[in-house]
């Protein structure tokens, strides 16, 4: 191997590595129909195609094995599903690596503080990995690099939610803060120096690294009702991954006597901060990069301030 566990923590201090997995469709499937079996009916009587459910469960199993082995350098190693992110303490000594798609990359990011990343793609055939620069065999030579302090790597800006009460909340690529289920969403807006009440289907904050996700999604939505106007040439907000800007729009605002629709959309730059207060008796939420089970509560009389956060992400790019 070429290097201990000793020169590791002398040079970089780390003590465990952190390996994130997640479960595959298959296992999802076979965790919902209780069988292998079943699952395959299900799939099959639906008229999918559940070969290709296996061979994705095979690829992932195969570079599990491969990066499992290659984190072995002697430190502690603990492995965790990244369904339990949220209940997971990460210490100064961890060393993450993820292995899983880009949301993967995502949902551990606004967990591990300033932790190196390590983001390994499992199946380069099947994902683009634009968060995934390493394939599973260059796991080990990425590790040391890291360790001797040779590593590439990009820190990533991360969007801050924050309650007056002193709740919070990262997010990696966007914030949703809206109504917990397709109800609209009733809240009082301040951009800058203009306020007033809204109802929409609430609104989304982006990062540099989540303007290829979601909130590109909008944009789409935006060009296609552009061009049945005869307007072309609607092109979405692109930032990099390190801009301390974040971009926001009101998704759907709707027109009324108590609702108004003058805010819909700004760039927050560094030092700045949207403001939003609840209207809404229940079911107001905040979630981040699409985990809506991990939330805080955003009911009438809660006052939220959206940011860019003091701390980034780093991941490990080369």
């Amino acid at each position: 191997m070429g290097y201990t566990a000793e020169l590791e923590k002398r040079q970089a201090g780390y003590e465990k590595i952190v390996l994130i997995t997640r479960k595959t469709r298959l296992a999802e499937l076979v965790e919902r129909f209780n069988t292998h079996a079943q699952a395959k009916f299900y799939i099959e009587h639906s008229g999918g195609d559940f070969t290709e459910y296996e061979l994705e469960d095979e690829a992932y199993k195969k570079s599990l094995e491969t990066v499992r082995q290659a984190i072995e350098v002697g430190l502690k190693i603990q492995v965790v599903d990244r369904g339990l992110l949220p209940t997971l303490t990460f210490l100064p000594g961890d060393l993450i690596v993820t292995l899983g798609q880009d949301g993967v990359v995502a949902n551990t990011a606004k967990y591990v503080g300033a932790q190196p990343i390590v983001a390994v793609n499992p199946d380069p055939e099947r994902f683009d990995g634009v968060l995934l620069p390493f394939q599973p065999a260059q796991t080990r030579v990425a590790l040391k690099s890291v360790v001797e302090h040779r590593s590439k790597m990009r820190k990533i800006t991360l969007a801050l939610a924050a309650l007056e009460d002193g709740q919070r909340l990262l997010a990696f690529n966007d914030l949703f803060v809206g109504a917990q289920s397709h109800v609209s969403a009733r809240y009082r807006i301040r951009w800058q120096k203009a306020e007033e009440p809204q109802s929409s289907s609430g609104v989304l904050i982006s990062t540099g690294a989540g303007c290829t996700g979601w909130i590109s999604s909008v944009f789409n939505m935006t060009a296609g009702l552009a061009a049945l106007s005869g307007v072309r040439g609607v092109k979405p907000v692109h930032l990099e991954w390190e801009d301390p800007r974040l971009f926001f729009v009101v998704r759907e605002p709707f027109l009324s006597r108590h609702s108004s629709v003058g805010i819909v959309a700004g760039m927050i730059a560094a030092g700045q901060g949207l403001e939003l207060e609840s209207l809404m008796p229940s079911g107001g939420v905040i979630f981040s990069d699409g985990v809506e089970s991990d939330y805080l509560q955003f009911n009438s009389g809660a006052k939220l301030t959206i940011r860019a956060a003091a701390e980034s992400a780093r991941l490990v790019v080369g």
